[in-house]
């Protein structure tokens, strides 16, 4: 390999990387923002009717962009993405955050990197190095050990937490997946055409969840429903689908190791749920493994 492509692949990853952190944090607003809707609205008319809001946003995306319709093969692909990201992850948090705080949900979210990168070698054909594993089970260490240590995990094996487990693994193949596809059709169009693919669902899902329990919230619910549709579900991704292509599905999926953390932040700033002052110490040593993990090469 040449100096110049090396510092090509170099700036490549970095970019990658810099897109993946981009949409960790505004994934990490995802479940307090979800506590704070499903607390007034119906989780069902959360999970999918911030969808179809999105839908709609990418609906006019796709039109501005002039954006030719995916191929069989491809559409087969976003059924999977669509299954993940936009009806498995939204609707099982939305019915596990009806029980459990955002913080506890950061408990389990904190296995998504890990499963986003098996998924990548099963989806991706990536095969990520031994120190990326040794790396990245590190970082999950850490965060499960800050977790337990700051309260969040209480309790037995919960319903919630099924539900929660059930959203991750759904959610890590939808990145995956996600993530080789963005290789073809660049990340925002293919959480465009995802959405798109998931209307036939969504729309009569939201209008049975709204007819049975109509949506009456106020402005702080309703501010995160926003929230949810234009972020966590459509502008979120455009950088994530985006910093997968470019850097490798199970390298930057291992910045989400960062996200517990910050979920717990947002949750002790914004719904002033309890979290311990170990946090410091947890985010320097989850980032030193964060580092480590960038500092492998996904073998082709």
């Amino acid at each position: 390999m040449t100096v110049q492509s090396s510092a090509t692949e170099s700036r490549t990853i970095t970019a990658g990387l810099t897109l993946g952190a981009v949409g960790v944090l505004a994934f990490s607003f995802s479940l307090p923002f979800t506590r704070v809707a499903v607390a007034e609205l119906d989780p069902w008319f959360v999970a999918f009717g911030r969808a179809v809001g999105a839908a709609a946003l990418a609906w006019a995306y796709l039109r501005y962009a002039g954006a030719e319709a995916p191929t069989r093969e491809q559409w087969r692909r976003l059924a999977v993405v669509a299954l993940g990201v936009i009806v498995g992850f939204p609707l099982l948090t939305s019915l596990a955050l009806t029980t459990s705080t955002s913080a506890h949900g950061a408990v389990v979210v904190t296995v998504l990197p890990a499963m986003t990168a098996v998924f990548a070698v099963l989806r991706a054909g990536e095969r990520p190095p031994l120190l990326f594993w040794l790396s990245s089970l590190g970082g999950l260490a850490a965060v499960l050990t800050f977790l337990i240590t700051s309260g969040a995990v209480h309790g037995d094996l919960s319903a919630a937490d099924l539900f929660l487990l059930g959203a991750v693994i759904l959610c890590g193949l939808g990145y995956a997946e996600g993530g080789v596809l963005s290789r073809q059709l660049g990340g925002a169009r293919t959480i465009c055409w995802a959405l798109i693919l998931s209307v036939p669902v969504t729309v009569p899902v939201t209008v049975i969840a709204a007819v049975a329990t109509p949506p009456q919230a106020g402005p702080a619910a309703w501010a995160a429903f926003g929230y949810l549709t234009a972020i966590s579900m459509f502008l979120g991704f455009f950088a994530w689908y985006a910093g997968l292509a470019r850097g490798g599905i199970a390298t930057v999926g291992q910045v989400q190791l960062v996200q517990p953390v910050l979920t717990l932040i947002w949750s002790a700033l914004l719904l002033s749920e309890q979290v311990s002052g170990a946090s410091i110490g947890a985010a320097l040593v989850v980032l030193l493994c964060v580092v480590l993990t960038q500092r492998t090469r996904s073998k082709s």
